[in-house]
């Protein structure tokens, strides 16, 4: 979590495919495949081919073949197809926000569901479907209309598919669980092109493993979630403490979580204080811990219960206050502009002791960028009773989440801040009981490290899922998982 409030950017380039095809793909090959899309192929050298190509994260600058613009289910289908019978490696892009950027590839085909973005409430069965382009804000506004919210992230740009997929953390996990605990069904393009409904007595299998297993079974073109009440009205708690009292402050969430209602869900933040008029101007720069938490019931009562958090040491500033539920929603969205470079690491550990306190406030001070931040996620509640072999999510029982992130601008600035937060992930390791966050991952994470750690010991059997659904492992781009082979005959 940033703690700035602002900025443009993304790479920009130029390049074309030979007489029109793709990584050798006859051009009649595919101008037949852009004539069956109801969206619109993009290729190397048109217009908006660049605007295309361009993601939240400045720091991916990938090259695809060709662009499929999906409308439809049809249109999934027909570039899952595409890509299948050509050779062509697909990527999948929903909101674009992903931090590793698997949303896309080199000389490959990226399958954009961008403008699929339609939402259906139902609310008297307290439901929403949503499709595989929308964002977080999308499901929020067509929710609320009705008081109701399904819990997702904390920035409304992310896109709902790449954080369900991979778990999904926001303000209501202690109350409600993940995004990925809410799912009710989901639509899915397959390997092979069929369109599959997953869900309780359809396709178990893949419905377990989509729950945390990220974009590894196919294309999901829409989910559906269940819903509960909460909001519009609201209570938002973000107060900067001096960093100087980070034991005091971070221990003190850590009491108060032991009595609190599970409608609360802290995040503890460490950085620098932002040059921003909200802040007195001699604490600009300087370190900071913060708390974040929000209350989705009634605000009175909100503050109430929030005080503790805002009562633990004298503040820097003190932010709080009643919101509605979209503006808390969208709180942190200008700490994370379009265009500026990102990367994150996590790391699970089992206690929040004064070493490890003082370990995060130096480390967070030590970063090359004045936009990074240490952030502690307060686990538990619902999203730790559901079991660790439910659903694919792993690592459920880990009290806290440490969040690793490398926030910033010039492209010239990249290697210091990866090394920041590779030290730092490597410091940290120490006070690690495993485990890590697969939404949290930088864009040079892979390998079977990764993979044991996010998936811990529902790899076996995500690897079955991947081999009865993905056979061929046609679906990479991502943290890929490899088809269990089948046993020597």
């Amino acid at each position: 979590m940033s703690a700035r409030r602002g900025s443009d950017g993304g790479s920009a380039g130029n390049g074309a495919v030979a007489d029109g095809g793709a990584g050798g793909i006859p051009a009649a090959s595919v101008d037949a495949f852009a004539a069956r899309l109801t969206g619109r192929l993009v290729r190397p050298g048109e217009p908006d081919y660049e605007s295309a190509r361009r993601l939240w994260n400045g720091v991916i600058d990938r090259r695809p073949a060709l662009v499929a613009r999906c409308r439809g289910d049809d249109d999934v289908a027909a570039a899952v197809d595409f890509a299948r019978d050509n050779g062509l490696s697909p990527a999948v892009r929903g909101g674009g926000h992903g931090v590793a950027g698997h949303a896309l590839c080199d000389d490959g085909l990226v399958i954009d569901l961008s403008e699929m973005t339609g939402v259906e409430v139902d609310a008297g069965a307290r439901t929403v479907r949503a499709e595989g382009g929308c964002t977080l804000g999308d499901v929020d506004r067509a929710t609320q209309a009705h008081g109701l919210a399904t819990p997702l992230g904390v920035v409304s740009a992310t896109g709902i598919a790449g954080l369900t997929l991979s778990g999904g953390m926001g303000w209501l996990r202690r109350r409600y669980g993940l995004s990925c605990d809410n799912l009710v069904s989901a639509r899915v393009v397959t390997a092979d092109g069929n369109r599959l409904t997953a869900g309780a007595g359809e396709h178990e299998d893949l419905f377990w493993a989509i729950r945390g297993g990220g974009g590894n079974f196919g294309v999901v073109t829409s989910f559906e979630y269940r819903l509960h009440p909460v909001g519009p009205e609201v209570f938002l708690c973000f107060v900067f403490y001096p960093a100087d009292r980070a034991r005091q402050v971070l221990r003190s969430c850590e009491r108060y979580l032991s009595e609190a209602p599970e409608e609360v869900a802290p995040l503890g933040v460490l950085g620098r204080v932002p040059a921003a008029e909200e802040f007195p101007e001699e604490a600009h720069g300087e370190p900071f811990v913060g708390v974040a938490a929000l209350f989705p019931g009634d605000p009175a009562e909100g503050e109430r219960v929030l005080r503790p958090l805002r009562e633990a040491a004298e503040p820097i500033r003190d932010l709080s206050g009643p919101t509605t539920y979209l503006e808390a929603q969208s709180f942190l969205d200008g700490d994370y502009p379009d265009g500026w470079r990102y990367y994150w690491k996590s790391v699970n550990t089992p206690g929040l002791g004064d070493e490890l306190i003082d370990r995060l406030a130096g480390r967070a001070a030590e970063a090359p960028s004045p936009y990074s931040t240490l952030d502690v996620w307060y686990q538990g509640g619902a999203m730790a009773r559901v079991g660790e072999r439910e659903t694919a999510f792993a690592n459920r029982g880990a009290p806290y989440l440490l969040g690793i992130e490398a926030n910033w601008q010039e492209e010239a600035d990249t290697a210091r801040n990866v090394s920041w937060v590779r030290d730092t992930f490597a410091d940290l390791r120490s006070f690690s009981s495993g485990g890590v966050y697969l939404n949290f991952p930088g864009f040079l994470e892979e390998g079977e490290q990764l993979l044991r750690e996010g998936y811990g010991g529902n790899v076996r059997r995500l690897a079955e899922v991947k081999a009865a659904y993905d056979p061929g492992n046609l679906f990479r781009h991502n943290a890929n998982i490899a088809p269990l082979a089948p046993p020597p005959s």
